[in-house]
């Protein structure tokens, strides 16, 4: 099968998680000629779907079987929620796990701070790649941008509100923080695409995805103020990040590189807080494939 980016995909899966909703998964390798592949599971961070890492998948199907969940609120999955938050995400992944046979984790952005808690609660995890978690240390994260957000999304200005979770998030690039924010509102208004495939198979747009955010954000705040727990970590741990991005996320690693007791650390040059994504968001997954190849070897 082929998906409609070009990647070359396997098969379309779903899952029930404890709760009954159904989560659904891409699965990306290439047949095997002797022992089974090992598994290795992606979560995706904020803004994502399991297409923002399928490029990277491939990258890595010739030694792996690669499984990308969507999350909750994406794609082929159901919805967030009202109770949804760091509980629901980690069922989510253990039936995936359950299904898969898969041991090892790969997190992107708040898929890390899953990653992070999944590692510490299951002992069948052996190794996780822990890529940029906003994992907030005195503070560090910021969040005070959430109740305009909220504000602009329970009006219905989907625009608006995108540019204030890119701002108060520092996704943008430098000069971002110049650009009049009714300029950055048109533009995004431009590019944040339409509804999606009524089958949730297909790239989610940004309007779509916007909802999500409050999601991310309660994993957060869940989050938050943690670090010292996850010294009880007994799997293996590389954690991951660009030399580009955002202050915030590069203290997380530093204090969870501090707290590990089992841990590599490694930096991308010149790549920031969208490294792992596909070459059209701004991705390098070749490059990010062989450091995680080097880490994940059976």
């Amino acid at each position: 099968m082929t998906d409609v980016s070009g990647v070359r995909t396997s098969r379309l899966d779903s899952v029930t998680s404890a709760d009954d909703t159904v989560i659904g998964y891409r699965t990306v390798g290439h047949p095997g000629t002797g022992a089974r592949q090992p598994g290795v599971v992606v979560l995706h961070g904020a803004m994502e779907s399991s297409h923002s890492h399928l490029q990277l998948a491939e990258a890595l199907a010739a030694d792996f079987t690669v499984y990308l969940p969507d999350r909750r609120g994406r794609g082929m999955s159901g919805p967030c929620g009202a109770d949804h938050g760091m509980d629901r995400e980690l069922e989510d992944l253990d039936a995936v796990l359950t299904a898969t046979g898969a041991r090892d984790l790969i997190g992107v952005s708040s898929g890390a701070l899953i990653t992070l808690r999944a590692a510490l609660d299951n002992p069948s995890v052996r190794r996780a790649v822990v890529f940029e978690p906003p994992l907030s240390v005195n503070g560090s994260a910021p969040t005070d941008w959430l109740p305009r957000y909220e504000a602009e999304m329970a009006r219905g200005d989907i625009a608006a509100a995108l540019v204030t979770g890119m701002l108060g998030a520092r996704m943008g690039p430098p000069v971002f923080d110049r650009v009049p924010r009714p300029l950055l509102k048109l533009l995004t208004k431009l590019t944040m695409g339409s509804d999606d495939l009524p089958d949730g198979t297909g790239e989610p747009s940004m309007r779509t995805l916007a909802p999500t955010l409050r999601c991310d954000l309660r994993l957060v705040s869940e989050a938050a103020e943690t670090v010292g727990g996850f010294a009880a970590i007994r799997a293996e741990v590389l954690l991951l990040g660009g030399d580009r991005s955002p202050a915030y996320l590069k203290t997380a690693l530093n204090a969870l590189e501090r707290v590990l007791p089992r841990v590599e650390r490694v930096e991308l040059p010149g790549l920031g807080h969208g490294a792992t994504g596909n070459r059209n968001r701004g991705g390098r997954p070749e490059l990010v494939a062989q450091v995680l190849r080097a880490f994940l070897k059976p």
